[in-house]
């Protein structure tokens, strides 16, 4: 893994190839490239939280007006997922990593998908909230800025929706959990799933 995908210009050469993978049941070719998180395969623990979501039964308010968001989207596995399973939906795929950004708009064109919008941070409309926020956030870029791109984001839930957060356990889902219940009064926090080491951690606003 690059330890630099949170970079927002990564250095060497911007060299797009193509790997499969499974997205709503169905294999598929997408690119990425080096400078951007997982490179070579679908990580584990991105592949742990759309099988969770897949069983899931979401809270979703209004459904069809309400966008997605996926923060810290990467060549855009969680977001391309989202946009394939709810076509009607826009979906929005944040990250600051401008590498990630162009392969997640190469990957939408591959998929067909017009329901994908792509962004950075600074770049979302300040008015938007969600019907959901489905991530594997970038644990390593330390506790001090993972905790800042909560709070920036987890206040934009729409009454009823729910975030899903994949973190593994040897890097802090139990103490994110206890954080994000201590720091959001407003969201009931719980574990919605559990596997080979990978926590899901459920965000919901409460009605």
């Amino acid at each position: 893994m690059n330890q630099h995908y949170f970079s927002e210009s990564p250095a060497g050469d911007f060299t797009p190839r193509e790997i499969e993978i499974e997205l709503q049941g169905v294999t598929r070719r997408v690119r990425t490239a080096g400078g951007v998180f997982s490179p070579e395969h679908l990580d584990q623990g991105t592949a742990i939280l759309l099988t969770a979501l897949g069983g899931l039964s979401a809270l979703v308010p209004d459904p069809a007006s309400r966008p997605i968001l996926d923060i810290g989207s990467g060549w855009g596995p969680i977001a391309l997922d989202a946009a394939l399973a709810h076509p009607e939906r826009e979906v929005w795929a944040v990250d600051v990593n401008e590498r990630s950004r162009e392969l997640t708009r190469q990957n939408a064109e591959l998929l067909g998908l017009t329901n994908v919008h792509i962004a950075s941070p600074d770049e979302v409309p300040a008015d938007l909230v969600f019907a959901e926020i489905r991530s594997n956030p970038p644990i390593r870029v330390g506790k001090e800025v993972l905790h800042g791109i909560l709070e920036t984001w987890l206040p934009r839930l729409a009454p009823g929706a729910s975030a899903y957060l994949v973190v593994a356990k040897h890097l802090g889902a139990d103490s994110l959990q206890r954080w994000i219940g201590d720091t959001f009064p407003d969201l009931a926090v719980d574990r919605a799933a559990r596997k080979k080491g990978f926590h899901v951690i459920r965000a919901s606003r409460r009605d």
